[in-house]
């Protein structure tokens, strides 16, 4: 399973570059606003450190709107993947955008059927919620197990974005469920290589050593 980050702290993006983690970004204007920075500076910015896909959101909610801006986003890094709502206006958003050639990663998907339209309309990559399921108590990883049945069974090669990650335990279920990539806040990803056993394994052999060095 592929790893992105949904952040838009380019310093957290640089931390986990570095150990090989990172293989696309999510992002949005509110993210980005968190920042206090300009919101191309840094989509040009995380683009040109992360080679993999940078899906940066458009904010209309029509489709001429989403369009223009979709066009004008697509010329900002080569890498860069437009990220549009489930919407009636989006997924036509998404159709003629992928007869240009432009990928996109439809977001705020909450079913399956919701999920099977945007592959449809030809959407580079699909964006559940599973946290968002779960806090009204449905089973968010139930549908990336169904979604991931659905494209299987028909060939569609759109790919899947675990997105709402909000622990551990749904970033492993989220792999077993099939999920062909999670994005994970980048305060959240960190967590992900800690282990008490592993802290405890660690105090162990240094005091051991230590215990030798003196013998």
């Amino acid at each position: 399973m592929k790893f992105f980050l949904d952040t838009g702290n380019v310093d957290e993006i640089k931390r986990i570059v570095k150990l090989g983690l990172v293989d696309g970004v999510t992002t949005n204007p509110s993210l980005i606003a968190k920042e206090g920075r300009d919101f191309k500076q840094v989509i040009q910015e995380i683009a040109g450190i992360v080679s993999g896909p940078v899906s940066a959101e458009v904010i209309s909610l029509d489709v001429e709107g989403m369009l223009k801006e979709a066009h004008d986003i697509a010329t900002w890094a080569p890498n860069v993947v437009i990220k549009l709502p489930l919407t009636e206006a989006g997924l036509e958003a998404t159709h003629r955008l992928a007869q240009e050639g432009i990928k996109t990663n439809v977001t705020l998907v909450f079913s399956v059927a919701q999920g099977l339209m945007a592959a449809k309309a030809g959407a580079t990559f699909i964006s559940p919620f599973v946290g968002r399921l779960d806090d009204i108590g449905v089973e968010g990883l139930k549908l990336i197990r169904e979604l991931r049945q659905v494209l299987d069974l028909y060939a569609m090669k759109t790919e899947i974005i675990a997105a709402s990650i909000r622990g551990i335990a749904h970033v492993e279920q989220a792999a077993l469920a099939g999920a062909h990539i999670a994005t994970i806040p980048g305060s959240l990803l960190p967590t992900l290589w800690k282990h008490p056993l592993t802290d405890i394994g660690i105090d162990r052999f240094l005091k051991d050593w230590e215990k030798m060095s003196k013998a």
